[in-house]
């Protein structure tokens, strides 16, 4: 999912399409429509019928990717010296030759500089009709040289793979490149330079497990080949038939692996959205006042209508306000482990033109086709949601997080999966963060699945929205025995926005419209939006290591005056004795 707002950059055809029209198959490998006078076909090699993506050239790939005239080639004289001196069928050295007669490449990579959609890139684009792609000593020297370049220009990287795997030509050699590229895109990320892998078909062996993994954002062409060990050899190894659709992008992305499929058609408008994020400002927000008529009070209502009031399934959800404030969005999927959960949404967008990264806890609505599970977290939201947190601190990005769940998924599955580790793990990566963070409750805060995610510098709450350590329902099945006294505790335990203001709890309680946020979702938007700017206005201004330690203090302080020495409390026991039993 992503969008932006605006002026958006079309796909072109850039130069050498008219060389590519002399390429053009007479039909589809696939479907077999006929591609004769066929313009679209030679300007993305992806057929409008089926949809099937064809292998391309690394030039093909640069020349559609890239700004008009803007590619310059980097290290285009780097060959390999044949280190072996290998020889199967003919000498490598011959067999390299020939492909350089063929493909008019040197190596299997070609690497430079560009501009996308006016946005400063390093690229480097694998070209499978070299070798399969595969890498050795000038891929893998290629790559590290490319990293270089990008974290000495402060340009992101753009990494496009197409490879078998390590060169067998060139031995250890070529299977030391993964540790040389991986070591070098660390470097990379360390220094705060975004990296963009895009997988395409077929991504696998020592290719797929170095740098093409290791991405800040993972994308695949959709149905691509994409694994470590490719399914024949797989199938080989283990001895006995692979289920249908492994080793797929389409699997990869349900296993949360990568961030998202991209049709080719659609790559460049994404990638330039995306690069937009990183090149936006962080901070210079011009905090203002919504207009007058959204301006309402934040009256003391009855705790148990607001109950009501914060599980209305017309209530807006994280995706209607996302839609509603944001400039432009890049959902980021996964937790590179083993699933996406989709009662959190990840991503990266533009607030009021400034880039922000997004967490948000998503509950869905009736007919939604995607079961959000009511927005109750599995183990693998909680580490997409760490991931994120990751990118936004290395790449310096303010933090939001919209809460809105009953609680963490309780079955067995999540207990299975480590639910408790991970609502531990989150909240400490989320105290120790050294960006700004605003949290902002917009419907139901439920107990420590919510919390997880809302340890932040600003926390706000809507006026009709709830927080609480336990549902009402639960608390009154657990004192009374009896869930349907849920009314009468919900006042007790204090959960609406203007009892947990009085607590210090919350710091901003976000007023509502006066017909309500379901009945005008635009105006609850714009109020939310302008609580938001306020308060990142103010935190994008602080240092680092002063938002962590006051971070640190505000959890410190919290309960603590209800904290206090007591006469009643029995006299401790001489030594010697043992109090009863």
């Amino acid at each position: 999912m992503f969008w932006f707002r605006g002026a958006t950059t079309a796909d072109k055809a850039g130069p050498g399409t008219a060389t590519a029209l002399a390429r053009i198959p007479a039909s589809c490998p696939r479907c077999h429509t006929v591609f004769i006078g066929a313009p679209r076909y030679a300007r993305f090699q992806v057929c409008d019928q089926c949809g099937f993506h064809d292998r391309r050239s690394a030039r093909q790939t640069i020349n559609q990717l890239t700004d008009t005239a803007s590619f310059q080639e980097m290290d285009a004289r780097l060959s390999s010296t044949d280190p072996l001196l290998f020889a199967d069928d003919i000498p490598y050295r011959d067999r390299l030759g020939e492909l350089h007669q063929r493909t008019g490449e040197i190596d299997a990579i070609v690497t430079g500089t560009a501009t996308l959609a006016g946005h400063p890139i390093v690229l480097a684009v694998l070209d499978f009709s070299f070798m399969g792609g595969s890498m050795g000593v000038v891929v893998g020297e290629k790559i590290a040289r490319a990293c270089d370049r990008a974290r000495r220009d402060r340009r992101p990287l753009l990494i496009v793979a197409a490879s078998g795997g390590a060169r067998m030509q060139e031995g250890i050699l070529s299977l030391l490149q993964m540790a040389k590229t991986t070591a070098a895109v660390m470097q990379l990320r360390d220094a705060g330079v975004p990296y963009v892998s895009i997988l395409t078909n077929p991504t696998t062996g020592g290719v797929f497990a170095s740098f093409a993994n290791l991405g800040d954002v993972i994308i695949a062409e959709p149905e691509s080949l994409i694994g470590f060990a490719g399914p024949r050899v797989a199938e080989q190894v283990m001895g006995h038939k692979l289920p249908p659709g492994t080793h797929t992008a389409e699997f990869l992305l349900q296993h949360g692996m990568i961030d998202a499929i991209v049709d080719r058609r659609q790559l460049r408008g994404y990638l330039s959205t995306l690069l937009a994020v990183f090149a936006a400002p962080r901070a210079g927000y011009r905090p203002g006042q919504p207009p007058a008529k959204f301006r309402t009070s934040s009256p003391e209502v009855d705790a148990w209508k607001t109950v009501q009031a914060a599980r209305d399934p017309a209530r807006p959800t994280s995706l209607g306000y996302l839609d509603r404030m944001l400039d432009s969005f890049v959902e980021l999927r996964g937790d590179r482990q083993s699933g996406d959960d989709p009662a959190v949404i990840t991503g990266i967008g533009l607030l009021a033109g400034r880039a922000v990264a997004v967490i948000a806890q998503e509950r869905g609505h009736a007919g939604d086709p995607t079961d959000h599970h009511g927005g109750r977290a599995f183990p693998e939201g909680y580490r997409k949601a760490r991931r994120l947190m990751a990118l936004a601190a290395r790449l310096n990005l303010p933090l939001l997080s919209l809460i809105d769940t009953p609680g963490a998924y309780p079955g067995i599955e999540a207990e299975e999966r480590g639910l408790a580790s991970e609502l531990a793990t989150t909240m400490a990566a989320m105290s120790n963060l050294p960006i700004p963070i605003v949290a902002a409750v917009i419907g139901e805060g439920g107990s420590g699945g919510a919390l997880a995610l809302a340890i932040a510098d600003r926390v706000l709450m809507q006026s009709g929205a709830i927080y609480s350590v336990i549902a009402p329902e639960a608390a009154a099945a657990i004192l009374f025995r009896d869930a349907s006294r849920a009314e009468e505790l919900s006042s007790k335990l204090k959960l609406t926005a203007r009892h947990l203001h009085a607590l210090k709890v919350v710091d901003v309680i976000v007023p509502e419209p006066a017909a309500g946020p379901s009945a005008d979702p635009d105006a609850t938007a714009t109020l939310l939006k302008a609580a938001l700017i306020r308060e990142l206005a103010t935190l994008t201004r602080s240092a680092s290591d002063r938002l962590v330690t006051e971070r640190l203090k505000r959890y410190r302080e919290i309960g603590r005056q209800y904290a206090r020495n007591s006469d009643r409390h029995p006299s401790p026991p001489e030594r010697g004795t043992h109090p009863a039993r």
